[in-house]
This record gives C-alpha cells, structure tokens and sequence, in this order.
C-alpha cells in the first residue's frame, strides 16, 4: 500500500497545473547540407521549449551534436514542430500535445533525404513513441515514458537516462490520458540502452559527455 500511495502521489505533482502556456510558432534550424545528406539526426525536444528559448535548448542541442559529429554527409535539424508543455502541468502529464507533435514529425520526416535519426529528449521522447515514422533509429534521452509497451518498429531503438537525470522517479503509470506508461531503459521495453554517463536531465548533449559521444555515432548508423 505505501508503494501504491508513493506513486499517485508522484503522478500528483506531475498533474499540478503548470500556468499558461507559451505562444507558439514552429521553427526549425538546420546544421549542415541537408540536401545533400547521407544522415539527417532530428532533435525533439521536450517541455519548456518555445521561439524564445529555442537556441537555449534544442538549438543548443542540435549545434552540439552537429559539432560533434563533425561530417559533412551529416545534417542534424533542431525541429520545434508543436507546442511543447508548460511546467510540470496536466499538459506535461498527458498525451494532447504528444499526439498533435506525433502527426506533425510523421509529416517532417517523410520529407527528409537520407537515414533518419531520432533523437527524442524528455517530453519529445513521447511524441516520438507515439509516431510512425520512418527512422533509422529513435533514441530516447531522459523519458518520462513513451506510451507504448515495447518495441515494435524495424527502426533500432535506443534508451538513456543519466545517473543525475530526475526523471528515473517518475513512475511508469498510466490512469486513462495521465502518465506516459513504460519506461524505455526498463529491460522489458526491448531497446538497447546505453551509457548516458553521470549527467543531470539537461546534459545529453554536453561536450564532452559518455552521451554525446553515444548520440554522434549513433547520428551516422553506428554503433554506440
């Protein structure tokens, strides 16, 4: 019973309002040749992300793994392509917004050249689980959960949670359209999970990091 009550309590503080959320207008920002690319790594990006803190974060993201991999047969896209959530509200707890993110990175996708290598941070690691799109490889960074029970693409499917990363408490639950259900690094789900390192849930691009260095070889169909 105390387990039980622990983890509605977590899904709880999950579910508290998370005020208004941010205007939104799509963006993407492209790092390198895309016409040209043999690889093209798209980063989804998770809550919190809008116009304004665009180059803070999935920019960010994006310029780090380009730099990283440092090929000019590879392109790596910053896709701000739905309206992320706001906070740790209801919004971030449920599905809405992961499902209208889905449909738009189907969309996205389809029209790239090259493999297509996902790479899903956070919240954006439900939206990518909900997706069918045509991938190479979809790499979950830090997920909450991914709403659905195990592998089931051809693509390779990766996971990774950092030793400082909190979303190792979020409990994987799911009460009609609130929690996000299986939790990709469990051995159960089915992906190959990797070394994220001892970083925080920010850090899976940062130089120098077990995780960037995983993510750049997996951006070019490699191994990590």
């Amino acid at each position: 019973m105390p387990k039980k009550i622990a983890l509605v309590a977590a899904l709880l503080v999950l579910v508290t309002p998370g005020g208004e959320p941010p205007p939104f207008t799509p963006r993407v920002e492209v790092h390198g040749d895309l016409a040209r690319a043999a690889h093209v790594a798209v980063v989804v990006p998770g809550s919190d992300v809008d116009g304004e803190r665009f180059d803070a974060t999935v920019g960010r993201m994006a310029r780090a793994l380009h730099a990283s991999v440092g090929r000019d047969d590879v392109a790596v896209v910053a896709w701000l392509g739905y309206r992320t959530p706001s906070g740790l509200g209801v919004d971030a707890a449920g599905g809405r917004l992961a499902r209208a993110g889905a449909i738009a990175l189907d969309g996205y996708v389809r029209a790239l050249p090259g493999q297509v290598h996902l790479m899903c941070h956070s919240y954006g690691s439900v939206v990518c689980g909900l997706a069918r799109t045509p991938a190479a490889d979809v790499v979950f960074l830090g997920s909450p959960g991914v709403r659905v029970d195990a592998v089931t693409s051809g693509a390779r499917v990766w996971a990774a949670r950092g030793g400082r990363d909190w979303t190792r408490w979020v409990p994987s639950v799911r009460l009609g359209d609130l929690g996000h259900g299986p939790d990709p690094v469990d051995p159960a789900f089915g992906a190959r999970v990797f070394d994220a390192g001892d970083i925080r849930h920010d850090e899976y691009f940062r130089e120098g990091t077990p995780s960037l260095r995983a993510l750049s070889r997996i951006a070019v169909g490699e191994t990590p």
